[in-house]
C-alpha cells in the first residue's frame, strides 16, 4: 500500500465539507475523484498532499512519495522548456527528462521559452513534470483543463505508463480519461452536513 486515507475530514475556510473519507491505494492503482463543484475536491487532495491539516482522520503515505499538481502548472515563464524540467529534476533529485520530454511531445518546443507557449503547451509542461518527480503517488486536481483530445490521450498514457512502473495516481477530474482500470470513487456521500447558524462565528475564530 502506497497511500492510506482513513476517516478523513477536511474544512475549506473553517467550514467542514467532507466527512469520513476512506480509501487506499496500492502500486499500480488509480483512483479518480467524482463529485459536483464545491463538494470538497480540491480540498481533500490538498489535505492528502499535506498542504493543509485534516479536521480528523488520517493519510498515511511513505515520507516523500506523494506529488502534487494543482491548477497552476508551476513552470518559470522565463526558463524554456527544457531549462524548466531540468530545474525540477534538479530539484526532486533525479536526472533523465527526456522520457518527460516524449511523453507529452514537448521536443519541438523544448528552445522555447515557457511564458511564449499557449496555455495548452503550459499545461502540458506542468505535467510533464510529475514524470521528472521521481515520487510513487500522483495527487492530480483537474489535470486536463486547456488539454486538447490528443493532449488528454498524451497525459493518459503517461498515466498508465506510471501505474505499469508500480506507481499509483489520486485524480480529481469531470471528463472521462480512457483509464478503464481506475476505480471511481462519489464523494456525494461524504458531504458534510451544514453548520448551524449558531456554529458560524466559531468556524471563523
Amino acid at each position: 500500500m502506497v497511500l492510506s486515507v482513513s476517516d478523513l475530514s477536511v474544512a475549506r475556510g473553517g467550514i467542514p465539507v467532507l466527512e469520513g473519507v476512506s480509501f487506499a491505494l496500492n502500486p499500480g492503482e488509480a483512483l479518480v475523484l467524482r463529485g459536483p463543484n464545491g463538494i470538497g475536491k480540491t480540498t481533500l487532495l490538498r489535505t492528502v498532499a499535506g498542504l493543509q491539516p485534516a479536521l480528523a482522520g488520517s493519510v498515511e503515505a511513505a515520507p516523500e512519495s506523494l506529488v502534487y499538481a494543482g491548477h497552476a502548472d508551476g513552470i518559470k515563464a522565463t526558463l524554456s522548456v527544457e531549462e524548466n524540467l531540468n530545474f525540477w529534476a534538479r530539484v526532486f533529485g533525479t536526472g533523465d527528462i527526456s522520457a518527460a520530454i516524449a511523453a507529452f511531445d514537448l521536443g519541438p518546443l523544448a528552445a522555447r521559452p515557457a511564458g511564449a507557449l499557449s496555455a495548452g503547451q503550459k499545461r502540458r509542461l506542468g505535467l510533464a513534470r510529475l514524470l521528472v518527480t521521481g515520487r510513487a503517488v500522483w495527487v492530480l486536481d483537474e489535470p486536463t483543463v486547456s488539454l486538447d483530445r490528443d493532449a488528454v490521450a498524451m497525459f493518459a498514457g503517461a498515466v498508465r505508463a506510471h501505474l505499469a512502473a508500480g506507481g499509483a495516481a489520486l485524480i480529481a477530474t469531470h471528463i472521462d480519461l480512457g483509464l478503464s482500470e481506475a476505480r471511481i470513487l462519489d464523494l456525494a456521500p461524504f458531504r458534510a452536513a451544514p453548520l448551524a447558524a449558531d456554529d458560524f462565528d466559531g468556524a471563523f475564530l
